[in-house]
C-alpha cells in the first residue's frame, strides 16, 4: 500500500483481527482480504459499544440460526483462546439456541462445542509434552 491513510486503516484492522481471534495476521493480497482487515475489522468490529465478546455472542447465533457450523467453529475456537466464554458457557449457548432457532443446529453447535473443547485440548497437551522433551543437539 502507498497510501499512508489506508497503511493505518489495515494496521487497525490486522490488529483487531489479531484482538478477535487470538492469533497473528499476516497481509494477504486481493480484495477480500482487504475489505475484510480495512473495513470488517478497523470499522466495524472496533465500533465503540460492544465488546468483543458482546459481537461474538451475536456472531454466534446469527451463524448458528443459518447452519454456518464451520464459521461458527472458527468463532468458537477463538472465544476459547482468549478466554471470553468458557466450555460451560458455550454448551449453555447451545441449549439456549435450541429454543429459537431450532435444535437440529443448536445441537450441531452443542457437539461443535465438545470437538473444538477436545482438539484445544489435545493441542495443549501436545505442546507441553513437547516443551518437556529435551532438545536433541
Amino acid at each position: 500500500m502507498t497510501d499512508n491513510g489506508s497503511d493505518t486503516v489495515r494496521q487497525r484492522g490486522l490488529a483487531k483481527m489479531a484482538e478477535v481471534y487470538g492469533t497473528e495476521f499476516q497481509e494477504y493480497p486481493g480484495d477480500h482480504f482487504a475489505m475484510t482487515a480495512d473495513h470488517l475489522f478497523a470499522n466495524v468490529w472496533s465500533r465503540p459499544g460492544l465488546t468483543v465478546r458482546d459481537r461474538r455472542l451475536l456472531l454466534l447465533g446469527a451463524l448458528t440460526a443459518q447452519g454456518l457450523m464451520d464459521t461458527a467453529g472458527i468463532q468458537i475456537g477463538a472465544a476459547l483462546r482468549n478466554a471470553e466464554l468458557t466450555e460451560e458457557q458455550l454448551h449453555e449457548i447451545a441449549l439456549f439456541l435450541c429454543h429459537y432457532v431450532g435444535w437440529p443446529n443448536g445441537t450441531k453447535l452443542d457437539l461443535l462445542v465438545g470437538t473444538i473443547v477436545a482438539q484445544q485440548k489435545k493441542a495443549a497437551r501436545a505442546e507441553r509434552a513437547a516443551a518437556d522433551q529435551p532438545e536433541n543437539s
